[in-house]
């Protein structure tokens, strides 16, 4: 989405979702610092959606859903597949380039490496 995204993880072995998702909110924003450190002044603002009056890429915190079962799991992976089309953003699941309807549909590889939910 353009403002937001989704995921389904795992509990890691070693400490909390939360510290994973802290690791990865700092390493995507270093990367994205790194990339800015070249570009010219007028280029270090980010465009978010065309509203300049958001300052943070990362919202300070996240939604969080336990899921038990399979169904629930389905359940879930369904609704993220189906958010781009139902914001009009896309016409099928398919077409969002960072989906990962075709991964689940088709054991295609997308943009974004997908780990299977079991």
């Amino acid at each position: 989405m353009p403002e937001h995204v989704h995921l389904i993880i795992s509990e890691p072995k070693k400490g909390t979702v939360s510290k994973t998702l802290q690791v990865l909110k700092q390493r995507m924003s270093r990367a994205m610092h790194g990339r800015r450190k070249n570009k010219s002044a007028g280029q270090l603002l980010l465009n978010f959606g065309g509203r300049a009056d958001l300052a943070h890429f990362w919202q300070r915190r996240f939604y969080d859903f336990n899921v038990w079962s399979w169904g629930k799991r389905k359940e879930k992976l369904e609704y993220m597949h189906r958010n781009p089309v139902t914001r009009k953003l896309v016409a099928h699941p398919r077409d969002w380039p960072w989906s990962s309807w075709s991964f689940y549909e088709h054991g295609e590889e997308g943009l974004v490496r997908i780990d299977p939910v079991d």
